[in-house]
């Protein structure tokens, strides 16, 4: 709790407080109160408790140790593609992931004003690159931190007016900070989608669509990933995302991370993912859940 500024560990000490009574209605966030992540826990579980981690390592631990019953973590934003590291995090935490949610981001220019003061804004550096245009245009300097809502912690902290942050337009309430300009993103396509995780998963029963997430690594011969792949393709199963990433800093070791329609008990599915394991020589299924929104 210490990481955070001094303005916002007594709204943290309160939100623990309140989750440590109902763990089992917690729900974990990476953050400082009012950011992003925050804003999502409120859409997808109005009645939950929300827990505020300082990190994403402390956010998993939360629902391991019991502390959360699940934790909503970022995976992927339209504009900058996958959060960093989560391909690592999710299969380490042993975790499943059982949802989704999609968060449209806004970014607005918090800090205790006029704008025409403002000469530097601190925010996260996916924040900052996705209003750089508008930063530039205005002649305020980008200032890496850790965290959107965090940033604007600082700044109040800082009591500075020549130093704002980018975060969600909410957090200016929390942290007694004022509204400079709102919905200044360069792009107005911004999305980000969250995981909910959960120490055992939801038996994938009822209407759907359905999503099925999971890693693999291929064998080490000629044409592994397209034999791998082709199950999907001659059982119709749509495949929504893959992405390859290296583990252990070998340029060989290359896993794989995918998103495919469906659910176990499909017969397209299950024929997909046996030719799969046929040629995979590590496969392991991280979820099955509904998707929060239709691919397609």
């Amino acid at each position: 709790m210490d990481s955070y500024a001094a303005p916002a560990l007594p709204i943290v000490a309160r939100l623990s407080e309140a989750a440590a009574r109902a763990p089992e209605n917690a729900v974990a966030f990476q953050g400082a109160p009012g950011a992003n992540s925050h804003v999502a826990v409120g859409e997808a579980f109005p009645e939950a408790l929300p827990l505020p981690c300082f990190s994403f390592d402390d956010a998993l631990d939360a629902v391991k140790q019991g502390r959360a019953a699940r934790a909503l973590i970022p995976i992927e934003n339209s504009l900058h593609g996958r959060v960093a590291d989560i391909h690592f995090l999710l299969p380490e935490s042993g975790l499943v992931i059982i949802g989704e949610h999609f968060l449209p981001i806004r970014h607005a220019l918090i800090g205790l004003g006029p704008r025409e003061a403002v000469s530097s804004a601190m925010s996260h550096p996916q924040a900052l690159g996705q209003c750089r245009h508008w930063l530039k245009a205005h002649g305020i300097a980008p200032v890496s931190y850790p965290d959107t809502a965090g940033a604007a912690a600082v700044v109040a902290e800082l009591g500075d007016p020549s130093v704002a942050a980018l975060a969600p337009p909410g957090a200016a309430a929390i942290y007694g900070l004022e509204l400079l300009a709102t919905d200044i993103a360069d792009a107005d396509h911004n999305m980000t989608r969250f995981v909910t995780l959960a120490r055992e998963g939801v038996p994938p029963e009822g209407d759907g669509p359905w999503m099925t997430t999971f890693i693999f690594a291929v064998k080490n011969v000629p044409a592994a990933l397209y034999k791998a792949m082709g199950g999907f393709a001659t059982n119709g199963v749509n495949m929504t995302k893959l992405e390859s990433y290296q583990r252990g800093g070998s340029f060989a070791a290359t896993e794989f991370y995918a998103d495919v329609e469906g659910r176990p008990g499909d017969p397209g599915f299950d024929r997909a993912m046996a030719e799969l394991g046929f040629h995979a020589k590590q496969l392991r299924v991280l979820g099955s859940y509904r998707q929060a929104r239709k691919r397609g």
